[in-house]
């Protein structure tokens, strides 16, 4: 069975435009699914764990929104041996989306996600996903972009309240919301100590951090490309720090981090790893795909192989 998941105020209200269209291409061939529209914030959680929990060996949930209803249907999924995820991308970033390497119109992604759904659900394709706990707590949280703490969440956590957003949203501009948030944010906010440690190794350092975002695709924030060779197949998170850099110099940097160069400059670090460990000296902003998790101290990234079985057709 097919089930949709609509999140009608995605990217400034463009999901109510493509939703109408998708409809009227399943009425058409007659495609046999159920939809709902989500509601209230958290809304796509229940959804994804009353769809996923039907008893059904084969699911397919497809999502019609941006990369915050993705993370949440991830989150509802209670048996993901019996789901296949789907996503039309109507948000701001659609990070998602483009780590997977899917492009074309909405009409061509749902053809692709069609066709995947008539193909038996071992051949489909599968990715890693990302977990993160923060301050000892039992309810982890799922990631298929990115989670971190630091600049980068605290960009995320502006974002979904931002009336900037909702104004470039209405222009189809809606992830330059990230720089202008990025620019605004990185003079305001206050840097901390951490001590990381990557798959149990010995620990290490960062005085002053600015942030550490572990990458499953290569790219967050509207396609910033901040692990540049994170794959979301190998296994591994990429976790990208910055630290030590004043500032001042942390502004000119950006349009390196923009570009994928910043690997090359010092105060920059890549570290792939299946497990990173952070202890931070202050609470400090987390997020998991652009989610705000809370102000933390503690934060395990963990990568979990192969978790999740993609509708999409996806590029090889």
């Amino acid at each position: 069975m097919l089930y949709f998941i609509v999140n009608q105020q995605s990217g400034g209200e463009r999901a109510v435009d493509v939703w109408g269209r998708i409809r009227r291409i399943l009425e058409k061939e007659r495609i046999d699914y159920r939809a709902e529209t989500t509601k209230y914030p958290g809304h796509a959680v229940a959804l994804g764990k009353g769809f996923s929990s039907r008893g059904e060996k084969d699911t397919g949930i497809v999502v019609v929104g941006g990369d915050g209803t993705v993370n949440e249907v991830i989150n509802g999924i209670t048996d993901f041996e019996k789901v296949r995820l789907g996503v039309i991308p109507t948000g701001s970033g659609n990070d998602f989306i483009r780590g997977l390497g899917v492009s074309g119109s909405e009409e061509e992604i749902l053809h692709g996600i069609l066709k995947g759904m008539q193909q038996p659900k071992e051949e489909a394709p599968r990715i890693d996903l990302g977990r993160v706990r923060w301050d000892g707590g039992d309810t982890p949280r799922f990631f298929a972009i990115s989670a971190g703490v630091g600049l980068d969440a605290i960009v995320c956590k502006k974002a979904l309240k931002s009336r900037v957003k909702d104004v470039l949203n209405r222009f189809g501009l809606g992830k330059l919301t990230y720089t202008f948030l990025t620019v605004v944010s990185l003079f305001t906010m206050k840097t901390t100590t951490a001590a990381m440690r990557f798959d149990k190794k010995e620990k290490c350092s960062r005085k002053k951090l600015i942030f550490a975002a572990a990458m499953n695709f290569p790219a967050e924030g509207g396609g910033v490309p901040m692990a540049p060779k994170a794959s979301s197949r190998d296994g591994k998170l990429s976790v990208c720090q910055a630290f030590g850099i004043p500032k001042w110099r942390t502004f000119f940097c950006l349009p390196f981090l923009v570009l994928g160069k910043h690997p090359e400059i010092k105060g920059f670090d890549l570290t792939d790893a299946a497990e990173c460990e952070i202890s931070l000296e202050e609470p400090t902003v987390l997020h998991a795909d652009g989610e705000y998790c809370g102000d933390v101290v503690k934060i395990q990234f963990q990568c979990l192989p192969q978790k999740l079985m993609i509708l999409n057709q996806m590029e090889k």
